[in-house]
């Protein structure tokens, strides 16, 4: 029987395990800065609905071939990998990080490696240079992770940074210089270049701006028009992930939302899925090769980090039970496999957390467990890995929804479009109609030129508005214009400062122009019109109507979107009262909220 090595390095750190956790079990991350190769990963689909994952690297002039099975890990806890070799010297490997709080506040890591060499030149290395290299990376990223942890480094570890050339620097100089003067630059160029060529390639395979934009402290809306103007500049490419529901693995990925297809199938979890704008259609980014080429590969398939919204995942053997120690705190979360098969969303209140058990045909809640104790029991004839997930997972997505609700996308990305007589769901968008109060009287009254020119520039006043409130113009029709949000609050803020400003724009503009507002939120289809993308559904329809119950100088609600909860804190100051109207082709009476603006013109 072969012989097992085995070895425990341990590191003490003053941060605490929660602080430190982040950067220790991103693998991918620890991977490439201990100088490991890229991985290129094969998954082969079983017939009991299983998958095989099977990859291949050289490491130096050594060619490896391994089986890599699902990494287990419980947040803050521990973490487990075990990868069984087909081609090189070892055998086996297998690598368990076990943290434990200190009394001081600080915490404790061991780091246990065990290894069987599957020939001579495997024994000899083990016998040699193994261990001591090992030991040493370890405790270097282990210092390198708190100085990150204690805020002294802004990257978890120190990777060399990419150098260009002098012809290079120029170019990439010009194309931040065009950044800056379009705008869209917000003065990020030059932090977006520095950012990219010092970044680990595992933050560049995939840059998410609404992360990329909370790392740098700046806003949202801001770093996503620089990353869309960086786009056109030639700074950065843009792609279209369609993301898996289960594993949220980008299992597709397109140039274009016309090259998008209509469903996928994610061979991890060996589920098909649909495309849905609002989970699961995802903009990333990632740098033009005039700047820093990123190559393909993986530096570790599968980790804690890999998926940050997964809390717990571990091995439960057929008809059998497993107890841990471990914490769910409040919130939203999925019971599941890692296999495909059924869920359970359960909404935690906190505190002790229910056994997580598995059957042929449903995933349920057993009893509640006590406080720091997990349970999972599985009822099945064979192995599965359990896991207890985050639903908050798209909380840094650049999600299709959102990124067509942006001006910067309308502006810039206007070529982007679905394919004709394709359509897209809309789970959830705010949109607000607007028109001119009497605008054939303005025509008659100043003349045709001047109530063009002042209705001309209604509408750059309109979309300055509706930017500034993360929105964007869609369309206009006549004097009317259509705007969408991704956020129904960000909707009303708009409205409402359009009609306080719209006074300071006649005086400004020697016009007497005033402005109905309709809003409402809710889901609709994402379609190809005339070249565009734009909405259709009821959502848009009950919109409009709504506009044409405003009078001039108002703004009119829905019920569903006044009863919004992020819309309630804004209205409910004002003591509105609710009427109800029947509207054209709505057979049902809707509830509506009426915000008249008295500093506005014209009256009824």
């Amino acid at each position: 029987m072969p012989q097992v090595y085995k070895r425990t390095f341990v590191h003490t750190f003053s941060e605490s395990v929660e602080a430190v956790w982040p950067a220790l079990a991103d693998t991918a991350r620890y991977n490439e800065a201990a100088g490991f190769p890229k991985q290129q990963i094969e998954e082969r689909p079983q017939s009991d609905g299983t998958i095989r994952i099977f990859a291949e690297a050289k490491f130096g002039k050594v060619a490896l071939a391994w089986e890599e099975f699902p990494v287990e890990w419980v947040l803050h806890k521990w973490f487990w990998h075990w990868r069984e070799f087909s081609k090189g010297p070892m055998a086996t490997l297998g690598a368990l990080a076990t943290f434990k709080p200190t009394a001081d506040g600080g915490c404790t890591c061991h780091y246990e490696i065990e290894v069987t060499p599957a020939n001579a030149f495997g024994w000899l290395i083990l016998n040699t240079a193994f261990f001591r290299s090992a030991k040493a990376d370890f405790h270097r990223l282990c210092q390198e992770a708190e100085t990150w942890a204690k805020g002294v480094s802004p990257m978890p570890f120190e990777i060399m940074a990419h150098q260009l050339d002098d012809a290079a620097r120029r170019r990439v100089d010009g194309m931040v210089l065009a950044l800056e003067r379009s705008p869209y630059g917000h003065g990020l160029g030059e932090r977006l270049v520095d950012w990219v060529l010092q970044a680990s390639e595992i933050d560049l395979v995939r840059i998410r701006p609404i992360a990329l934009a909370r790392e740098m402290g700046v806003g949202t809306r801001q770093m996503v028009e620089a990353c869309l103007q960086g786009v056109r500049v030639g700074l950065l490419q843009q792609r279209w992930d369609l993301l898996c529901p289960r594993c949220r693995g980008a299992k597709l990925t397109v140039d274009g939302l016309d090259q998008l297809p209509e469903e996928a199938h994610c061979s991890a979890c060996n589920i098909d899925y649909d495309r849905d704008f609002a989970s699961n259609v995802e903009l990333t980014f990632n740098p033009a090769a005039a700047l820093r080429s990123v190559y393909d590969g993986e530096f570790c398939l599968g980790g804690p980090r890999t998926t940050p919204h997964v809390m717990t995942q571990v091995k439960v053997d057929a008809d059998g039970t497993r107890r841990l120690e471990g914490h769910v705190p409040a919130g939203d979360f999925r019971l599941r496999t890692l296999d495909s098969g059924p869920y359970l969303e359960i909404d935690h209140p906190g505190g002790p957390f229910p056994e997580l058990i598995i059957m042929d045909n449903e995933v349920v809640a057993g009893p509640v467990q006590p406080e720091g104790e997990l349970a999972f029991r599985n009822q099945t004839y064979r192995p599965r890995i359990a896991i207890i997930e985050r639903r908050e997972w798209a909380r840094d997505a650049l999600t299709a929804e959102r990124v067509t609700t942006y001006q910067a996308f309308r502006d810039i990305c206007a070529s982007e479009r679905l394919r004709p007589g394709d359509g897209a769901g809309v789970s959830q968008v705010a949109l607000m109609f607007t028109d001119l109060k009497g605008s054939s009287d303005l025509y008659r009254r100043v003349g045709d030129a001047l109530a063009y020119g002042q209705v001309r520039s209604h509408f750059a006043f309109l979309a300055e508005k509706v930017r500034n409130h993360d929105g964007a113009v869609v369309k206009t029709m006549g004097d009317a214009v259509l705007a969408a949000f991704a956020e129904p609050a960000d909707a009303v803020r708009a409205a409402m400062e359009i009609q306080a400003e719209i006074e300071g724009f006649n005086q400004r503009n020697q016009a007497d122009l005033a402005v109905k507002i309709g809003v409402h939120s809710g889901s609709c289809l994402a379609v190809t019109l005339n070249n565009r993308l734009d909405y259709f559904g009821q959502t848009v329809n009950l919109a409009a109507r709504l506009q044409g119950q405003a009078m001039g100088g108002e703004i009119v609600v829905s019920g569903r979107l006044y009863d919004d909860p992020t819309v309630q804190p804004l209205l409910e100051p004002l003591g509105l009262s609710e009427e109800k109207a029947t509207l054209r082709g709505f057979n049902l009476p809707e509830r509506l909220w009426r915000l008249p603006m008295p500093t506005s013109p014209g009256g009824a």
